[in-house]
């Protein structure tokens, strides 16, 4: 078999019967796949691969002459847990038991240095989940994510598109607080991030909220800047995902305030 639309088909079919989640083609799609449903499963379109990207992370099509929403931005569906591994971490049903987990993680330099863990809060069927970059010192100190003056304000911005922060999930990149407040380090994601994507399996939101450019980059396996990321839906594993700024970011800069209000407006506008 030698057509690369071909092969694309028999990829997705196996990947339908080990129950991965479809590709959505917008209606008028004329594929046939055996076993597939017309017009609803396709074969990426390889031609949209934005550069640098690697498969699995895609640049879509942009949106519709007149849609109310941003064009499409980058889908990203990262592989989930093998089922024959050891690992606990794909294993674990409840967003305690992650919790747990994170409790005793020694598996980054920062857990040298934390008071507390934090692994994040809320609701376990929430539909929107707010993702952060890591904690402060008022987070080390209590084991809440966002309750500094940034998470003050963060809960400002829910209340206002009329969703209680207990509501909400909220989490962070990184569960440990990285010395001085720095940026979290590659290794220090690396090692942490199995945490904050099995929380997102178990929550299943309707939308993903990324705050800052860590999360942002972290979720979209991407090296764009926030600017360039924002205005777009993206996608992760088939969850929406919309792009902003860190609320300590406003507290330091108030003009980027209405930026932010225009994407979680968005992010209301598309849950569920």
């Amino acid at each position: 078999m030698s057509d690369g639309r071909a092969l694309a088909r028999e990829f997705l079919e196996q990947q339908r019967q080990l129950g991965g989640n479809p590709v959505i083609l917008p209606e008028g799609s004329t594929l046939g796949t055996p076993g597939l449903r017309p017009g609803l499963v396709t074969a990426p379109d390889t031609t949209s691969l934005t550069p640098g990207d690697s498969p699995g992370n895609t640049q879509a099509r942009p949106a519709r002459e007149g849609s109310d929403l941003p064009p499409p931005g980058i889908s990203y569906d990262p592989p989930g847990g093998d089922l024959f591994s050891n690992d606990p971490v794909p294993q674990a049903i409840s967003l305690d038991a992650i919790a747990q987990l994170v409790a005793g993680c020694t598996k980054c330099r920062l857990c040298e240095g934390r008071r507390h863990t934090v692994p994040g809060e809320g609701a376990a069927d929430a539909r929107l989940v707010v993702v952060g970059e890591g904690p402060g010192r008022v987070e080390d100190e209590t084991g809440r994510p966002f309750v500094g003056p940034a998470g003050e304000l963060l809960t400002k911005i829910l209340g206002a598109i009329e969703l209680p922060r207990e509501r909400v999930f909220i989490c962070n990149v990184v569960k440990c607080r990285p010395p001085e407040n720095r940026l979290p380090q590659f290794d220090e994601i690396a090692a942490c991030v199995p945490y904050l994507f099995r929380q997102i399996d178990i929550v299943q939101p309707s939308v993903i909220l990324a705050m800052g450019g860590t999360a942002a980059q972290t979720l979209l396996n991407t090296k764009q800047s926030l600017g360039a990321l924002r205005n777009f839906v993206h996608r992760f594993r088939g969850i929406p995902l919309i792009v902003t700024y860190h609320p300590a970011a406003l507290l330091r800069n108030p003009n980027w305030k209405k930026p932010t209000w225009d994407d979680v407006r968005i992010a209301r506008r598309l849950i569920a």
